[in-house]
């Protein structure tokens, strides 16, 4: 993937899937609200497009395999409806979990909310799985890039943060960091963002609260952005992606990109 230019990564939240709580019994309407907003972030002209279990609240540590064979299904079937760079993050952090439906419908990379160290959140203690997932990479060879969050949102976290994402890359094994704020839509702390661009050997993206505002201070900071509530109707994380509201965010993003070349 092509850090360069800076990366622009859509989310699609998909709506609770088979087996979590809030299913609606709807596997058809939700596949087909899942290609209708990965079709808009194409159409925009985003980047990439990342795919996330968000309704399956309230979220287990790693998940069953109903899940699993339900995000593969909804994957693959945006697959086969846009051409640009897909991503996997399954919730809350099962990366061995992310990375087979990855190598199964051919997507390109994966996001790893603990991939090392440890974060006290909402499920309980989770434990870093880079050992894990570098067993199955192994097992598994392919090109699947792993996108790592350092001090990760909806968590607390008790160790130094340069630290950690150092860790995280040489210890890990990241191709990329993601920083975020404290929890879903919350802008990243700037300060906290321009320390990891300054330390870190790896492309650092932002995991959280980019909006069209906030865009163009933290442009110098990161290498990418991943982005989805902004991009939603309203402005509201539940809703679809909005057009328009995506497009507007991609003209800022043409502007920027030629002011850094």
């Amino acid at each position: 993937m092509d850090f360069e230019k800076k990366l622009l990564i859509g989310m699609v939240h998909l709506k609770p899937l088979p087996g979590s709580y809030l299913y609606d019994g709807d596997f058809d309407s939700l596949i087909e609200r899942a290609i209708a907003d990965a079709r808009t972030i194409e159409e925009a002209g985003f980047d990439a497009i990342m795919v996330e279990n968000f309704g399956d609240v309230p979220f287990p540590k790693y998940v069953d395999k109903t899940t699993v064979a339900s995000l593969a299904v909804v994957a693959r079937a945006i697959r086969e409806e846009v051409s640009i760079p897909l991503g996997i993050n399954v919730l809350r952090n099962d990366g061995v979990a992310a990375y087979s439906i990855a190598y199964a419908v051919k997507a390109d990379f994966i996001r790893v909310n603990v991939l090392s160290g440890v974060a006290y959140t909402d499920q309980g203690i989770i434990e870093g799985i880079a050992h894990e997932l570098a067993r199955i990479k192994k097992l598994l060879p392919s090109k699947i890039k792993i996108f790592a969050d350092v001090h990760v949102k909806h968590a607390v976290h008790f160790g130094d943060f340069e630290d950690a994402l150092l860790d995280t890359v040489e210890r890990g094994l990241a191709d990329a960091v993601v920083v975020s704020g404290r929890a879903t839509g919350k802008p990243v702390d700037l300060e906290k963002l321009a320390l990891a661009k300054k330390i870190s050997p790896v492309p650092v993206v932002v995991g959280s609260g980019t909006s069209y505002d906030n865009l163009p201070l933290l442009w110098k900071h990161a290498d990418g952005f991943i982005i989805g509530t902004w991009i939603k109707r309203g402005g509201k994380v539940e809703n679809e992606v909005s057009l328009e509201r995506a497009r507007k965010l991609v003209e800022l993003v043409k502007n920027l990109r030629e002011s850094l070349f």
